[in-house]
């Protein structure tokens, strides 16, 4: 074959064999687009909707009113208070999210709302959403400033005090406080309470005890154990009351203290529930080296929190969880178990080992 006519039939070979792999690319990318679709994107943009939704009917009181059975539209509507306007998209919208059921235009609790989130049940979880309601939802729109700034978007933002003075300066707001860090932990406290090796110890401390449900579900699962709520005066009162109310008053005493400026209570097992992602990096090393100091030798350290998984990227909550912190502290942050056990054996700890709990929370546990 002449060397043009072989060059012309190379040329045109090669361009057919580039056409069909153009083709055969073109195809697959339009096969992939059409499997591809945003309803993830949008269901998370949008996400705001229902959370607001679930929200305002816990403010409402909607789960507490139906605790006593389903009810006719017309009456729950108006005990509600709700304008006509938007009472049945606003119930509806609760059937539809799998909140509320409905039947012949009676609306009734699903067995997880009327057991969660009725006031009146010592079950009840709704503090925490509370919490979420009254302050998080509205700092949380300036999270694009606090990503660009490094800076709290609480009270902070505008020259106010920062989260534990405003809170612990109003006895009302610092009681909703407890009783939402009660909700959010009371699962894990319960797991803690009955998986580690109680039988090993006589005492512990609860420091940061909040309302007291840790010590509470702790001595509660263990008779043998006497506790010590350690925490800030103003706490007390609440503290007595929910532990009285669990029956176990004469194990658990409340010892009242600062963790800034006093040593911790000296016991077989400190336990810290939701409290080091509160702060920065040294105040946390900080902390559980004064742990490490008041434990005896084979005594142990319990921290416990929504801890980030070691890979960064399975625990969505524990993440957010510290973009919340962002949103709310100075300097405080969430952590890795392995960052946990890194800090733990920094401060003199012979072994370490984390433990999942329920949900996203899990316990890093320090043997002295």
């Amino acid at each position: 074959m002449p060397r043009v006519h072989f060059d012309l039939s190379l040329a045109l070979s090669q361009s057919l064999k580039q056409s069909s792999e153009g083709n055969v690319i073109q195809d697959m990318e339009k096969r992939m687009h059409d499997q591809l679709t945003p309803e993830k994107i949008l269901e998370t943009g949008l996400g705001f909707w229902a959370s607001k939704t679930l929200l305002s009917a816990i403010e409402i009181g909607v789960f507490s009113e139906l605790a006593n059975g389903p009810e006719h539209f017309d009456a729950l509507s108006g005990r509600l208070g709700l304008h006509s306007r938007s009472a049945r998209d606003f119930l509806d919208t609760l059937v539809a999210l799998g909140f509320l059921t409905r039947d012949s235009g009676h609306y009734a609790n699903t067995p997880e709302t009327d057991l969660f989130l009725d006031r009146k049940k010592t079950t009840y979880v709704g503090g925490i959403l509370e919490m979420a309601n009254h302050r998080l939802y509205p700092f949380w729109g300036h999270l694009t400033e606090a990503l660009r700034t490094g800076s709290p978007q609480n009270e902070m933002r505008t020259g106010g005090p920062e989260l534990f003075e405003t809170l612990y300066g109003d006895p009302a707001r610092l009681k909703q406080f407890l009783a939402a860090m009660t909700g959010i932990s009371h699962g894990a406290n319960m797991t803690i309470a009955k998986v580690f090796p109680w039988a090993d110890h006589r005492t512990f401390a609860d420091v940061g005890a909040a309302q007291g449900d840790l010590a509470a579900q702790i001595a509660l699962a263990n008779p043998h154990l006497l506790g010590v709520g350690f925490d800030l005066p103003e706490v007390a009162p609440v503290f007595e009351e929910y532990v009285a109310a669990a029956g176990v008053t004469q194990r658990l005493t409340f010892q009242p203290g600062n963790f800034f400026k006093n040593d911790l209570p000296r016991a077989d097992v400190l336990l810290m529930g939701h409290i080091l992602h509160d702060w920065d990096l040294p105040t946390k090393k900080m902390l559980i080296k004064k742990a490490f100091d008041a434990l005896p030798a084979g005594g142990a350290l319990i921290v416990y929190e929504a801890i980030i998984d070691d890979d960064r990227s399975k625990n969505a909550f524990g993440l957010m969880m510290s973009l919340n912190m962002l949103i709310e502290t100075p300097g405080g942050f969430d952590y890795t178990g392995a960052d946990c056990s890194g800090w733990m054996k920094e401060a003199g700890f012979s072994a370490t080992r984390v433990e999942p709990l329920v949900g996203p929370d899990s316990m890093v546990i320090g043997i002295k």
